[in-house]
Parts: structure tokens; C-alpha cells; sequence
């Protein structure tokens, strides 16, 4: 059985370079009363300002910019200290003013959450006055433009959102109200923490973690019943572009158990995306970017060659759009694409093919080749990049 993962065992033994860069790139932890100060500092330059009879302003680092994010190997996309484009919300602009009382009707919120030690949702915070946010997007964007101003991990604002990913496997943790959760069920998943900071006793013995793109994809491996025949592992699924938690889950795991991480998505611009926001971040949580990276992801399938090497049919290909090729060319462009030469080449082959492959489509050589057959393999020879 031990055979199985010779490969895996050896990539376990390399990966811990990225341990030791990480070690070294870790900042100090914020306590709440930093998160106090910091709220009470903002709320005193808007006195100052009207003091002065003076329109009040929040000021922060554009999350939207790329001009602010500097590329890390060890860490991935993160906000920059010498970040130029400032994101401003006026008090005596129109287009603006409603933003800015929202904003310190958040902060407001979160002070007093941080003061009592107790938390909430982003839900709970919308619900609390619906007609004044409108929606709920309205709070979610306001809560990580918060966090990226006072520039403290959204977790150490007391604020949660409800987790829309899952995981299975060998592992079981407790969480911070004291709940046991097991995930060792065969056929059933268990949602992603919303609270992943407060989970402690973590227990596995999983020899990989597999992050899955698609929930489709995760309940199959579950039904052909994977993490048993791969056992120990464990599978975990953003359901698509990955959450805050799902994100913040694969981190704890990386940090708690050291283990490889691999990525099974479709061999498409976005699937190759949605592994680069595991691995590397995205620009508008880049000033969290040491809470949520992974570099040592890497990438298992489904591979652009994967494509030719297994004779896939041409009736399960799909032939790429104007949009697939300008995604494509402009994941091309990304900084981190420079230091993974085995991805710009399969990214290169994918261009030059102009079609790509749903995980799906391996289903057309057999319906268990994936769980039989491809992703065994692939972990048995190595054939990840």
C-alpha cells in the first residue's frame, strides 16, 4: 500500500522549503485591542477633520489595483507597502457619501463585537438593517474594504461569512464553541468552517490534500468512494471560484499537516484561474495574502497534454472562445506565471490547441477513469506539475 505514495512521499520531503520562506515571512499577531486602536484612530481624524470644518474622507489601498500588488514567491499576490492608488470615499460627494456612512455603520458594528469578544456574520450585519444596505454584496464589500484599511486579517474583525465549500477525508478537528467534527464519512461531506481560525485538535494521517474546482466533480469522488480507496487524504471544494473559509481551510491544512496539495481542475482559462487564487491569491484580498496562499499547490489535472496523452474523444472537446483566449492570454501575463515554467508551457499548449477539457470528459474512456484510473496513477508516477 505504502507504494502508492513513494512520490508523494518524496514531493512531501521537498515542499519544505516552502515551510522555512514562509516562517520568515510571517507577521506579528493582531490582538484586539490593535484592532481597537486602529478603528478609534480612523474615528478620530473624521473629529479632526470636522473640527477643522472639514469634509471627512476614509482613505485605503485600491483592492482592485494591480499597480498595488507586488509578486512573492513564498507568499503570492500581496498588497504592497509602498502602494500608490488610494481608494477614496468622500463625505461631501455625492457619489460617494452613502459608501462612507455604511462604512462606519460596519465599523461601528465590528467595534463592538471586537470590544464584547463576540461574533457575527456578514449575514447578521446586513439583517441588522436591511433597507440601509440593500444588499448583501453592499456588507461584503464593505466589511473586506475595512479590513483592508485598518490592514488586520478579516478573522481579527469578529466578522464570519457562512461557508459555501465542503471536505471529506481522513480528519477531524474541534471547533472554537467546543463542536467534534469528524469528515471521515464515505459517503457524506462536511461544510467548511465558518470560523476556520477557531478550529484546534486537528487530527489526520492523510498522506495529500486534493482541492476539487467543481462540486460535481467532488460528489463523484465521493460516490466512486475515493478518499477510501486513496486512503488516508483528504478532498476539499470551493464549488467553483473558492470562498474566503474554503481558501482559508486549505491554509490551515498546508499549515497544520505539511502535507502535498494538488489541484484537479478542468483544463480551461478559469479552471486554471480558480487553482491560481488557492496558490498564488487574488488581487482584492492580496493585503490578506499570507492568511489565504498556498504556493506549494500543485497542479495534478486535468492537464492540457492530458488531453492528447489520453486520446480524448473530439466530440468531448470544446472549442475555445474569444473569452477562454483572452482569460488565457492574460493569465500568460500574470508575474507568478514566470517562475512555474511547466504551467506557461501546458497554458502555451492549450493556446495553440485552442480547445479545452471539462474533468467530466474522462468519464467518456470509462465511468470510473478518474477514480480508477487517472488520478491513482497520477499520484503513483508523480504526474503532477
Amino acid at each position: 500500500m505504502s507504494e502508492r505514495f513513494v512520490e508523494v512521499d518524496r514531493l512531501q520531503a521537498e515542499i519544505q522549503k516552502y515551510r522555512s520562506s514562509e516562517l520568515l515571512q510571517q507577521d506579528a499577531e493582531i490582538t484586539s485591542q490593535d484592532v481597537l486602536l486602529r478603528i478609534e484612530k480612523v474615528i478620530l481624524e473624521i473629529i479632526t477633520s470636522l473640527t477643522k470644518e472639514e469634509a471627512p474622507v476614509l482613505v485605503f489601498h485600491n483592492r482592485s489595483s494591480w499597480a498595488n500588488v507586488r509578486f512573492n514567491s513564498a507568499v503570492g499576490l500581496h498588497m504592497g507597502p509602498d502602494s500608490s492608488t488610494v481608494t477614496t470615499i468622500r463625505s461631501d460627494c455625492s457619489s460617494s457619501v452613502n459608501r462612507f456612512a455604511l462604512t462606519l455603520k460596519v465599523l461601528s458594528a465590528v467595534y463592538k463585537l471586537v470590544q464584547s469578544n463576540t461574533f457575527a456574520t456578514k449575514r447578521d450585519i446586513y439583517y441588522n438593517d436591511t433597507q440601509l444596505f440593500r444588499t448583501q454584496r453592499a456588507v461584503d464589500s464593505i466589511v473586506d474594504d475595512i479590513s483592508c484599511m485598518l490592514k488586520v486579517p478579516r478573522r481579527s474583525l469578529h466578522v464570519l461569512a457562512t461557508s459555501k465549500g465542503f471536505l471529506s477525508g481522513d480528519l477531524s478537528y474541534m471547533e472554537e464553541d467546543g463542536t467534534k467534527v469528524n469528515c471521515s464519512s464515505a459517503s457524506t461531506a462536511v461544510s467548511v468552517s465558518s470560523n476556520v481560525c477557531g478550529i484546534k485538535n486537528i487530527s489526520s494521517h492523510a498522506k495529500f490534500v486534493l482541492i476539487v474546482e467543481k462540486d460535481a466533480t467532488f460528489q463523484r469522488l465521493l460516490d466512486d468512494g475515493f478518499c477510501s480507496k486513496l486512503a488516508p487524504c483528504i478532498i476539499i471544494t470551493g464549488k467553483g471560484v473558492p470562498d474566503v473559509n474554503s481558501r482559508l481551510m486549505v491554509r490551515k491544512l498546508w499549515d497544520t499537516l505539511h502535507v502535498p496539495i494538488f489541484a484537479l481542475v478542468d483544463a480551461d482559462p478559469h479552471g486554471i484561474e480558480i487553482m491560481c487564487i488557492y496558490k498564488y491569491g487574488s488581487v482584492s484580498m492580496s493585503f490578506e495574502a499570507q492568511n489565504l496562499t498556498v504556493p506549494s499547490v500543485m497542479w495534478l489535472g486535468l492537464l492540457p497534454s492530458d488531453i492528447e496523452r489520453l486520446r480524448l474523444p473530439k466530440d468531448v472537446l470544446i472549442p475555445f472562445s474569444k473569452k477562454d483566449e483572452s482569460k488565457l492570454t492574460s493569465l500568460l501575463r500574470r508575474p507568478y506565471v514566470v517562475c512555474q515554467p511547466a504551467w506557461e508551457k501546458e497554458m502555451e499548449k492549450m493556446l495553440k490547441q485552442r480547445q479545452k477539457a471539462e474533468i467530466q470528459s474522462l468519464t467518456s474512456l470509462a465511468p470510473d477513469f478518474l477514480t480508477s484510473v487517472y488520478l491513482p496513477n497520477k499520484l503513483l508516477y508523480g504526474g503532477w506539475i
